[in-house]
């Protein structure tokens, strides 16, 4: 992916739209709300979460509040209590982020399909 532009939503198709960043304030908290989420790891997968494509939506309204679908691999996982704690908490330290909401849903189920390029490539998945 060019570095000029970063994935803004995942949405439940598994296909990635792509913004490209400009002057918009909004645009750039945009940005830093995804790097934040990739710092979020699935302990048991060395990729984060992001390329993972274990996060389905991501919004943020006009007060800086931002709300995240996203998922986990398994319903069994033993992150399921941790994870979206984590991301929750990785989105709310952004700068100029009010609020962070984080939605566990299960419906796409989340298959291998949904990883990005980079997390297959990552996990020698080609």
């Amino acid at each position: 992916m060019p570095d000029d532009t970063l994935p803004r939503q995942l949405e439940t198709t598994g296909e990635t739209q792509l913004d490209t960043r400009g002057d918009d304030p909004r645009e750039a908290l945009m940005d830093q709300v995804v790097a934040a989420i990739k710092t979020c790891y699935d302990p048991e997968i060395p990729v984060d979460i992001w390329e993972l494509g274990l996060i389905y939506r991501v919004e943020m309204d006009g007060d800086r509040n931002v709300e995240i679908d996203m998922t986990l691999t398994s319903p069994m996982c033993p992150v399921a209590g941790e994870l979206p704690e984590q991301v929750r908490q990785a989105v709310k330290s952004v700068e100029d982020v009010n609020e962070a909401k984080i939605e566990l849903v299960w419906e796409p189920p989340w298959h291998q399909g949904m990883m990005s390029e980079v997390a297959r490539l990552q996990l020698d998945m080609f």
